[in-house]
């Protein structure tokens, strides 16, 4: 008992803040309904809709459940995810509306992360692109489509912000910046959820994971995480808000523990921040095994962290079945009340009134629409357009790029020929069979116009072992078990009878994602001998780099010629590189988390503090100041980086007024110009940095952004708004506010390369 108590202890001490925000209107006809209902449930029954299981048909975690079909006789299953078709889904439904006493049907959920069939770009690369409008409509297309296949729930988005690139699932997030996280985090709740959750293609939201699960010690998959609250409110927490505020129907806990609580069991990070502060009034439910792995954590046994997460707040449990097992008897020993049962069930079954399951059990299971909505030209169209946006030209020397369709090209690489690598990690219902690869979308891109030979060029990886591991889940990449040499022998052989070389190197899908974290994140060494065997051709090597995460890539910058990072653009990756690098589309990706010079740097972002010995930006090493003795203190790219084919100058920063009060606000405005050869999309980005604070403040932070096409040629003002709103922070009381003071503007196309003007907050 002793563990028991010292946790109640240590929960209570966390301080509880004093924010009033109202919770969301509730709908009186929804309540009627849910207490009438309640009222008819027995304890077991109550209990029963806590569960949530697995079919076990989609991989997503290290275990499966068991007995599934004699438990929804048995009303002891309130959802089930991973489950596809609506045939399959209709005949486990039935169960449930048939055969339990009060016929109340289940949820079905599923990772839709970045797509269903028509699959998008990783959310790290749909973040690239800036843009706000496709982003959720990439989220609106894949609710459409995940409906159309039974599905109504989604475990998306993901909106831990992370900064070290270590951390395999920064592929899965939209990067470094609450700002911009906030954004999408936003767009994508809506773009699932829509306007009417009842209407059969939208589906329900779930924002995960709450909280932190980003910052990971060392970058290690489900590490602990340790941090101030000033940087929890400033830095962490913004997506999450704002994805509440965008009317998330649920949220997910996160694996790691906080300040030395679990959040499966932190009453004040369930209870008090999410429902209290910010009146979230949906579900919360655990990720895979969350409850069974508080025993792991050292919290007890199942029946004492089960007891614990229900009274943290969290409502449904995902797989371990500690709730069905063990709250009755924490009920008869007073472990629990009934009313924490209560508030569990009662938040399940009104997520259930919400998607329309009560009116219509099966309202999502047409089979007519899963024949005609799954990817169809209409929305391989938008992914194509998707990824083609989310690209990001890191580098082009004496403008290689864009090449000219002629003549013949080698695309070399293990990365070259795979299909089922193209679509990136969390893509559990893509199809991997028959979405193009890199070489076979190039070529109906360009047909008969260039000549495309292709070889492997090297393993993946060296390590046997390593490579399976790294090409779990069908991503197989065939390994060519002869020498080394041989196989690089064997693609200059290929490379001699092209006019320039594309290198298709990088991660496969499973080395970044959950449970794939790496401590070294460049280019794999067998790779990189194999582009500098290339380079020594003397022919032009344009490096496609694939990539799930920011990697390191001094080596390459200093000797490739030209780099597109393509991360994995999703169901029409291949074709949508070959629009690219031959001129069809002019890149505009910007990047959205910092690509550091080596893995040393980590973790590394823009918006960090000075420090009272700052290095000045750029500055060379300096004794007695916060840099390295081997590198510099600047990363090899920065937050906000992207090039294009054409050129964009920046000029005539203006204020409207050179102050302005509380209640008001000042206008900014740059003038932009293409001064380059090709049409094209710049992202302006406009950041603020607070001179003098009551607590520390970043060095910037990006406010706004807006992306501009301009014609070669032509010429634009932006205008971007700033008011009170954007200054505030969170203050050493954790109040909300802007302080009266100097702040310095900056607007210009990255997080380094800026124009600057000051102005005042009276």
């Amino acid at each position: 008992m002793k563990q028991w108590t010292s946790l109640l202890v240590a929960v209570a001490l966390v301080p509880t803040l004093a924010f009033t925000q109202p919770a969301h209107k509730q709908d009186p006809k929804m309540d009627k309904f849910v207490s009438e209902l309640m009222k008819k449930m027995t304890v077991d029954e109550k209990i029963g809709q806590l569960n949530l299981v697995t079919a076990g048909e989609v991989t997503t975690g290290a275990t499966a459940s068991t007995g599934v079909e004699a438990k929804i006789a048995a009303g002891q299953i309130g959802g089930i995810f991973s489950m596809t078709t609506p045939k399959k889904i209709r005949a486990a439904q039935e169960l449930a509306v048939n055969k339990t006493r009060l016929k109340i049907p289940m949820i079905f959920g599923l990772d839709v992360i970045h797509g269903y069939k028509t699959t998008f770009p990783i959310p790290l690369g749909l973040s690239a692109t800036w843009d706000i409008p496709l982003i959720e409509k990439t989220a609106r297309i894949a609710a459409q489509e995940a409906t159309a296949d039974g599905i109504n729930w989604t475990f998306s988005p993901m909106v831990d912000i992370s900064r070290d690139a270590r951390w395999g699932r920064i592929s899965e997030g939209s990067g470094e910046d609450p700002y911009l996280g906030s954004q999408i985090a936003s767009a994508m709740v809506k773009g699932y959820q829509g306007n009417d959750l009842k209407a059969i293609n939208t589906m329900m939201a779930c924002v995960k994971h709450w909280a932190l699960y980003g910052a990971a010690e060392s970058g290690k998959d489900y590490n602990t995480t340790d941090m101030s609250l000033h940087r929890m409110y400033n830095e962490y927490f913004p997506p999450y808000k704002a994805a509440v505020e965008a009317g998330a129907g649920t949220v997910m806990t996160s694996f790691n523990d906080i300040n030395g609580i679990p959040a499966t069991a932190n009453k004040w990070l369930v209870t008090d921040v999410l429902r209290k502060e910010w009146g979230f009034n949906g579900m919360v439910v655990t990720d895979y095994t969350g409850i069974a792995e508080l025993m792991d954590h050292g919290l007890g046994d199942l029946q004492q962290v089960s007891a614990l997460s229900l009274k943290a707040g969290v409502d449904m449990d995902m797989i371990s079945e500690g709730f069905l097992n063990t709250l009755k008897k924490s009920l008869k020993e007073g472990k629990v009340s009934q009313a924490d049962i209560d508030r569990a069930c009662r938040l399940v079954l009104e997520a259930k009134y919400k998607l329309g399951l009560f009116e219509d059990p099966y309202r999502y299971c047409n089979e007519d629409r899963a024949k005609t909505e799954l990817l169809t030209p209409a929305n391989l169209k938008v992914a194509r357009e998707a990824a083609t946006k989310s690209f990001v030209l890191l580098k082009n020397d004496k403008q290689l790029l864009p090449l000219q369709k002629k003549g013949t090209v080698a695309v070399i690489g293990p990365l070259a020929n795979t299909r089922a690598n193209m679509v990136g990690t969390w893509s559990v219902s893509s199809d991997l069979v028959n979405t193009p690869s890199l070489v076979e979308g190039m070529q109906s891109v360009l047909g008969n116009q260039v000549k495309i030979v292709t070889h492997l060029g090297s393993n993946l990886l060296e390590d046997a072992v390593y490579q399976e591991h790294a090409t779990m889940f069908g991503r197989t990449i065939p390994r060519d078990n002869r020498p080394e040499s041989d196989i690089i022998a064997e693609a200059l052989q290929t490379a001699a009878q092209a006019d320039l070389i594309v290198a298709a190197l990088g991660e496969s899908s499973e080395m970044s994602g959950e449970s794939s974290s790496r401590t070294e994140i460049g280019i794999p060494a067998i790779q990189q001998r194999l582009l500098a065997a290339l380079l020594k051709t003397g022919k032009p090597v344009v490096l496609v780099l694939f990539a799930g995460r920011p990697m390191t890539l001094t080596w390459e910058d200093e000797h490739v010629p030209a780099i597109l990072n393509a991360w994995f653009g999703g169901s029409e990756t291949g074709a949508a590189v070959a629009e690219v690098l031959f001129g069809d589309v002019n890149p505009s990706g910007k990047l959205t988390a910092t690509f550091p010079r080596n893995v040393g740097q980590l973790p590394i972002y823009y918006g960090h503090k000075s420090t009272g010995r700052p290095l000045a930006e750029g500055g060379s090493f300096q004794k007695f100041r916060s840099n390295y003795i081997d590198v510099i203190n600047s990363p090899l790219y920065p937050f906000g980086y992207g090039l294009s084919y054409t050129t964009f100058d920046y000029s005539d920063l203006k204020l409207d007024k050179s102050s302005f009060k509380a209640g008001q606000s000042i206008q900014a405005s740059v003038t932009l110009r293409n001064t380059g050869k090709y049409d094209g999309e710049e992202v302006v980005q406009l950041y603020i940095k607070d001179m003098v604070g009551s607590i520390t403040r970043p060095v910037k932070e990006l406010k706004g952004f807006q992306k501009v096409f301009l014609k070669a040629g032509e010429s634009k003002v932006v205008t971007f708004t700033v008011s009170e709103e954007d200054l505030k922070f969170y203050n050493n009381d954790l109040k909300f506010v802007a302080e009266p003071g100097d702040f310095t503007l900056f607007i210009g196309k990255n997080s380094q390369d800026l124009l600057a003007t000051k102005f005042e907050l009276k």
